[in-house]
């Protein structure tokens, strides 16, 4: 069965719509939407590269397609046919592009078309029984091919982004610290500077002070 179904931007991750009633169902549903988030970051950051994927995620399996800088998700159980559930998000598509394509762009805030959920719930249940006739036409349409669509594990897909935050903060912290030791640097070689002159400056004033007393004592 389709569990949850998500929609976001791929270009920064905001996301767009989601199914409100979904997750009801399941335990740790946050814990999943989560991942879900974790996914459209990594895409908008360019750190998953397919355009269509499945993702294996404890009982349940992930499945995304992106068009038009859209990624449409939906998470099922591992049993829920893959073919059915790229034609689910490939209806979400049509009808998403259909009547908000030219705001998308645009949207500023997080769920700009969060009463697109009609559609998602009213489409959700015609997917829901894989025994119906409509479903099983469905999976027989040949024309219809999803083999080649990748399967990961969703450790493996968020580990890589995770590594790369890894070496950024590293980066970054790195960076900081160099700003910081440059500048206990350019401290010690000023405190060493006055440590080497200032008794010579010293000595130099004391003997112009005297010397003047003295100009001014003759």
């Amino acid at each position: 069965m389709v569990k949850l179904t998500m929609i976001a931007r791929v270009t920064d991750g905001l996301p767009l719509a989601e199914g409100l009633d979904d997750g009801r169902d399941i335990q740790d549903a946050d814990f999943y939407k989560q991942q879900a988030k974790s996914l459209f970051k990594n895409l908008s950051m360019g750190q998953i590269e397919a355009s269509r994927m499945s993702v294996e995620t404890g009982p349940y399996i992930f499945h995304y397609n992106i068009e038009g800088r859209v990624c449409y998700l939906t998470m099922c159980d591992r049993s829920y046919p893959k073919k059915l559930a790229f034609q689910y998000l490939e209806d979400l598509k049509n009808e998403f592009e259909r009547v908000n394509g030219s705001q998308i762009e645009t949207a500023a805030r997080p769920y700009a078309f969060i009463k697109f959920d009609t559609f998602i719930q009213k489409t959700k249940k015609l997917y829901q029984d894989t025994r119906t006739q409509r479903n099983i036409t469905k999976l027989n349409d040949e024309l219809y091919e999803v083999h080649q669509i990748m399967t990961r594990n969703v450790q493996e897909v968020l580990g890589v982004g995770e590594k790369l935050d890894q070496v950024s903060q590293m980066s970054s912290r790195l960076t900081s610290e160099s700003r910081i030791y440059a500048d206990k640097a350019r401290d010690l070689n000023r405190q060493a500077l006055i440590r080497k002159w200032a008794p010579v400056a010293i000595v130099i004033g004391v003997v112009t002070l005297l010397f003047w007393a003295k100009n001014k004592i003759w």
